[in-house]
C-alpha cells in the first residue's frame, strides 16, 4: 500500500506505530510476600528470645552455685510386710527438704506427685498440695505412704526382700514428679516437668528416723 502524503504533497515517511506502555506489577503482591517474611522473622525472633530467657533462668537456678537442693531429712518405716507373695503392706513417712538459695527467683510448684518404689515396682502414691517457694527459702514436704498394694516379687527380687527382712534394712526409692514455673521479678516462665529421684535410701524398720544412707536427691529434666 502506498505511503500517505500530507496535504501539501510532502512525504512524511511510514506511519509510526503507537508506543506500547509497560505496566510494572503493582506493589500489592510484593508487599504481601515481604509482610509474610517479616512476620515469620518476628515470630522466630520472639520464640528464640523466650527460649533464651527460659534457658538463662534455668541455668541461674540449677547451676552449681545456686542449685535447688532436695534432701530426705527424716524417714520412718513402721510396717513393710509381703504377704501371700502378692500383697505389700506398708507404712512409711518421708520429710523432704527443698532449698531455694536464689536471691531473686521464686518457684511455683503447681504439681507435686510423690511415688515410692521397691525393686523397681511402685507401691505408694501421693498427690501433694501445690505451693509457691520464695527466694532464699527452705520448704519441708511431709509425705506419708500407707496401705496395701499388689506387688510381684520373684526370683532375685524375692531373695532380696527376704534378705532385707532378716536384716531389717530395706532399699526403698522415692520419686517426686513436679510441674513448676520460675518467677524472676514479674516474669514467669512456661511450665516444665522435672523429676527428683532419691534412689539410694536404706531405711531400717522401726529404726532411727534419719535415712541410713545418702539422702541427697538428683534432679532430672
Amino acid at each position: 500500500m502506498a505511503d500517505k502524503q500530507g496535504l501539501n504533497g510532502a512525504y512524511y515517511g511510514p506511519k509510526i506505530p503507537p508506543t506500547q506502555q509497560y505496566h510494572r506489577p503493582g506493589r500489592g503482591s510484593d508487599c504481601g510476600c515481604c509482610c509474610l517474611v517479616t512476620l515469620l522473622l518476628k515470630v522466630i525472633i520472639t520464640v528464640l528470645t523466650l527460649i533464651g530467657l527460659f534457658v538463662l533462668i534455668v541455668w541461674l537456678i540449677f547451676r552449681p552455685i545456686n542449685k535447688v537442693k532436695f534432701h530426705v531429712t527424716d524417714v520412718a518405716l513402721t510396717e513393710f510386710n509381703y504377704t501371700n507373695n502378692t500383697m505389700l503392706r506398708y507404712n512409711l513417712t518421708f520429710n523432704v527438704s527443698i532449698r531455694n538459695p536464689n536471691k531473686k527467683i521464686g518457684i511455683y510448684y503447681n504439681r507435686v506427685e510423690a511415688k515410692a518404689f521397691y525393686e523397681g515396682q511402685r507401691f505408694g502414691y501421693r498427690s501433694l498440695t501445690p505451693f509457691y517457694q520464695g527466694h532464699k527459702n527452705t520448704t519441708v514436704l511431709n509425705v506419708v505412704f500407707t496401705g496395701t498394694q499388689p506387688v510381684t516379687l520373684q526370683g532375685e527380687d524375692l531373695k532380696q526382700f527376704n534378705s532385707e527382712k532378716t536384716s531389717g534394712l530395706y532399699s526403698i526409692a522415692l520419686e517426686l514428679s513436679l510441674r513448676v514455673k520460675f518467677k524472676l521479678g514479674k516474669v514467669k516462665t512456661a511450665r516444665f516437668k522435672p523429676k527428683v529421684e532419691c534412689d539410694d535410701l536404706k531405711i531400717r524398720l522401726n529404726g532411727p528416723s534419719v535415712a541410713e544412707s545418702s539422702n541427697k536427691c538428683k534432679i532430672k529434666f
